[in-house]
Order: structure tokens, then C-alpha cells, then sequence
């Protein structure tokens, strides 16, 4: 999986090339937002399209096949003369993943009504693009763009296949390219950009499911012709599509060039993170020409040989990829070396060369300050947990490591110089009072909140309880821990203690940090 054809080392298409199409400060792409526009009638499917509009995209795709009853004539004269932006017709048949299930010669009538009738854009699937075309005889209205388009729900295929492909889609009569794979791997997505960026033709080049979002939102750095963005969350017309609001507001994609540096969440899950809230805010109140994504990746040596452009900038590091973070590195500061996690890797921008960095420890230990100097109890013994007993030792606290596997808490122990017990043996184990008690597990994090690693009654014996955990902000643990006395610190303020540092090593800017409190106080 790391050869040469998979590394990403495209640089993006020159910043002359990108034509600027403003609407409402100056655009940094021509990548256009289409939102996909599905529903029983042609009436609802009106309003939609004012909604779409309402919201910012530039053109609508119109799924016919989600129309209940079809009367091609009058419903496709409707929605062509009812349309506030420029129409994308679509009929997607079953057997290229749509809903219309029946014969294709009035399928592909309707799709040609489609185009006599004004239509701006027309999609057709390549099995019978050139069925299509004989369907024309020659006489295209000159208005309409003819998208030639691949599903593959499979996997994604290598450079070589993929080009062949543009080669076939093109000979096939397409003004545009469109090519929708599925990401089995985030490193996948390379081999889309790479298709992208050298494409002579415009082209849609995206990839779908989870792993695949990044080409959603990076496909304006990399020069694709457009992006789909939905009204609403989880109604999508292909697995993994963003919303409009995420993708204007969160995302600033308006504001993504081909100049613009990549940052990023590493995490399995990551979806939950609020990072690319955190940063993309941040990144825009600066100026700073950044995007910052959530990277769903599963094997994170792959991921950084595959992204090696220095366009890939910078990374956070999250569960479960910490402490591999720290192997992954050309050179690590002494500090993530000492804990052996790293939570930010900086690709140095003369040579490539990554950094690793923790700077959990200084936000965990700057929540939870006041009392470090009694007994701090840690759950845990994984890159977190690393870095948050080795904060406390530091400040002189006395350490206590507990595990579901004690064998892993007694090799933290013997590292920083502290205690270990089992998760099981925590309930009953209280040497004094007052103590303090770090959860760094991801125990309570959503979906799973009614779950918590210490039982309400073992929470009398602590003074403070902190809870690395930010999504919920109060887990059960905390929860129960301030019914039982204690005062509680959430996984929030660890959250903005680490993003400080994080940001300054990103950006080489001070952290704006009354807007890091103003932006997650939302949550």
C-alpha cells in the first residue's frame, strides 16, 4: 500500500488557475456546492430548491428517482421553471445504487426532455452514456453540460485503473467526469486527488463513506468541479456527504485554495470530535490559510506515508493513535518521548520531517492544578493516561494507575514511578481522603453514556474527580461524582488546555484563547 503511485506528493493546481466566482467576499475555489434534492413530488421538491438556495449552494441535483409519481412532462417543466439555481438532472437506476427500478428507454426519454427543456447539467451512468448519445442524434442544446458518471460502492481502484477510467468516460461524450469510489482506507482518497489534480478535463472526484469525507471538503484545494452538500444531516443521496451549513460554516470551504495547508483530527472513532469546530473558527478569526478535517484512520503509519506533501501541515492525535504517533516520527520532544504518546505532529514545511508533540499533559494538569499535590488516581494506562500521570508526578503528586488489564497499569506505574491495581480492585481501595481521580479512558463517550468506570458508591472518597471524556460535557461519572461531593473538572477545559499549544505549533500564532473559551462554551 505505499507505493510511490499511492503517496500523495500532488501539489494543487496553480493559484492562477482557480477563477473567482464570489458570492459575498472573495471565493478561493470554483468547486461549486450541489445540493442533492430528493422527494415524493415535484411541489416539495420546489421548496427544497428555495431552501437549498436559502443556504448558499450554487446549483441542485434532482433525483427523479425519488419522485413517487412521475409524470415526466409536466413535473420536469415545474421543477426547470420553478428552480432558483441551475438544475442537475438524475435518474439513478437500482443497479448504479438509485431507486428507479424499470425499463431504460423511458428512463433515458426523460433525461433527454430533460435537456430539450432547459436543463443545465444532465447525469447519465456509463454503461449507457453511449446509448445515451444515439438517443440525442447530435442534437445536444448547447447550454446543457452532459456529466458522464462512475459508481463503485466497492472499494477504489488503483492510479492506473482510475485513469483508464477518465480515459473510457471521456470517450464516452463527457463534458465532465464524475467518479464516485468508496474509501476501505482513508489513504484510499490520495488516489482521487491524484486523479483530480491532473485531470485535463473538469472533473467530480469523490469518495464515499466515512473514510472517504475528506474528499468532499478537499476537493476544492485539489481543483474538482463540484461537491455535494445536503439540507439536513443523515438525509444524504450518497453515503458520507456533509451538509451546506457544515461545509460553509464549519469547513469554510468558500475559503479553501490551492495554497491552503491541511490539518487534521487522527482518531478511530472521530466523528464526535469537536477539534475542526475548535480550530476552523480559530484559523478564520486569524486569517490563517488552514482547513482542519476529521481523518478517520486505522493504520496511522499508513496514513502519513501515503498524505507526505507538506500541503498535509499538521495533526492531533487522538484514541487509539497515540502512542503509535510517537513511532511515526522523524524526531519526538523529550517530554511525548518520557510519556510515549503523542497527541500533534507537525510536518516541518523545508523537509518534510514530522515532530511529535504531547500537550495533553499541560492541559490536563492546568484543569486540574488545585490538588495535585495529594493522592491522584488515574484510569487508564493508555496515551492519555500516559501523559496525565506523568503531568501530576511532575507536580508532586503521589500516583495510583488502574487498568482493566493490570499488567498495563504496573508498566505505567514502574515508568513514572507510581502504584499499580486493577480497574476491579478501584471500588474498594481508598488509603486516604481528599484524593483525586482522573478517568483517561473513553468509558462514557457517546454513544455509550450510561456507562462509567467507578460505581457511584467508591466516588465518597475523592475530593475532585476529572473526566478526560468531553462528549457528553457531563459524563455519569462526573455526574455522580458531584452528587457524592466531590468538585468535578470536565474533559472541556483538557480539551482547550491542549488546543492552546496545539494551535500556536500549527499556525506559529499566539492562541487566540478568549475565543477558544467563547467557541466551546457552546457546548
Amino acid at each position: 500500500m505505499d507505493s510511490a503511485s499511492n503517496d500523495l506528493l500532488v501539489s494543487s493546481p496553480s493559484a492562477a488557475a482557480v477563477v473567482g466566482m464570489a458570492s459575498g467576499g472573495a471565493r478561493k475555489n470554483p468547486t461549486l456546492i450541489c445540493t442533492p434534492i430528493m422527494a415524493d413530488s415535484a411541489d416539495r421538491m420546489v421548496i427544497l430548491m428555495a431552501e437549498a438556495k436559502s443556504m448558499g449552494a450554487d446549483l441542485v441535483e434532482i433525483r427523479l428517482d425519488s419522485l413517487k409519481d412521475f409524470n415526466p412532462n409536466s413535473d420536469i417543466k415545474t421543477l426547470i421553471l420553478h428552480s432558483p439555481l441551475p438544475t442537475l438532472f438524475t435518474y439513478r437506476p437500482m443497479w448504479e445504487g438509485g431507486q428507479y427500478n424499470g425499463d431504460e428507454k423511458p428512463r433515458l426519454d426523460a433525461l433527454r426532455l430533460a435537456m430539450e427543456l432547459g436543463a443545465d447539467y444532465i447525469d447519465v451512468e456509463l454503461k449507457v452514456a453511449l446509448e445515451f448519445n444515439e438517443l440525442l442524434r447530435g442534437k445536444k442544446p448547447g447550454k446543457c453540460k452532459l456529466i458522464v458518471s462512475s459508481h463503485n460502492y466497492e472499494n477504489t481502484p488503483s492510479v492506473e485503473e482510475l485513469g483508464n477510467l477518465v480515459a473510457r468516460i471521456q470517450a464516452a461524450g463527457a463534458d465532465i467526469v464524475k467518479i464516485a469510489t468508496t474509501a476501505l482506507d482513508i489513504s484510499d482518497v490520495a488516489r482521487i486527488f491524484q486523479i483530480t489534480v491532473h485531470s485535463q478535463v473538469p472533473i467530480i472526484g469523490l469518495v464515499m463513506g466515512e473514510r472517504g469525507l475528506i474528499s468532499r471538503i478537499l476537493c476544492a484545494k485539489f481543483g474538482g468541479y463540484l461537491t455535494f452538500g445536503t439540507l439536513e444531516s443523515g438525509v444524504v443521496s450518497a453515503p458520507g456527504q456533509p451538509t451546506i451549513k457544515d461545509l460553509l460554516d464549519l469547513y469554510n470551504f468558500r475559503q479553501i485554495g490551492p495554497d491552503t495547508k491541511v490539518f487534521g483530527i487522527i482518531g478511530k472513532p472521530v466523528g464526535h470530535s469537536k477539534s475542526p469546530v475548535l480550530y476552523n473558527e480559530a484559523f478564520k478569526s486569524v486569517g490563517f490559510n488552514g482547513v482542519y478535517v476529521h481523518l478517520l484512520v486505522d493504520d496511522i503509519a499508513r496514513f502519513l506515508q501515503t498524505y507526505s506533501s507538506t500541503d498535509f501541515a499538521g495533526f492531533s492525535c487522538t484514541i487509539p493513535h497515540k502512542e503509535d504517533a510517537v513511532k511515526c516520527c522523524d524526531e519526538v520532544h523529550p517530554v511525548a518521548k518520557s510519556i510515549g504518546a503523542a497527541n500533534c505532529i507537525i510536518r516541518r514545511q523545508n523537509d518534510g520531517k514530522l515532530f511529535g508533540y504531547n500537550t495533553d499533559y499541560v492541559g490536563a494538569i492546568s484543569a486540574i492544578e488545585d490538588g495535585t499535590a495529594s493522592l491522584t488516581k488515574f484510569i487508564g494506562a493508555g496515551g492519555a493516561g500516559k501523559a496525565l500521570a506523568y503531568g501530576a508526578k511532575e507536580k508532586g503528586a503521589r500516583v495510583v494507575i488502574a487498568n482493566r488489564t493490570y499488567e498495563r497499569a504496573k508498566v505505567l506505574a514502574d515508568i513514572i514511578g507510581g502504584d499499580a491495581i486493577s480497574l476491579a480492585d478501584l471500588e474498594n481501595f481508598h488509603p486516604e481522603d481528599g484524593m483525586i481521580l482522573a478517568n483517561t479512558t473513553s468509558i462514557g463517550m457517546q454513544p455509550k453514556v450510561d456507562e462509567t468506570p467507578v460505581s457511584k458508591n467508591a466516588l465518597r472518597s475523592y475530593s475532585l474527580v476529572f473526566d478526560a471524556v468531553y462528549t457528553p460535557k457531563i459524563t455519569r461519572l462526573l455526574r455522580e461524582a458531584e452528587e457524592s461531593g466531590a468538585k468535578i473538572v470536565t474533559g472541556l477545559e483538557m480539551f482547550i488546555g491542549q488546543a492552546y499549544e496545539q494551535f500556536e505549533r500549527f499556525t506559529e500564532l499566539p492562541a487566540p484563547k478568549e475565543l477558544f473559551q467563547k467557541i466551546m462554551s457552546k457546548y
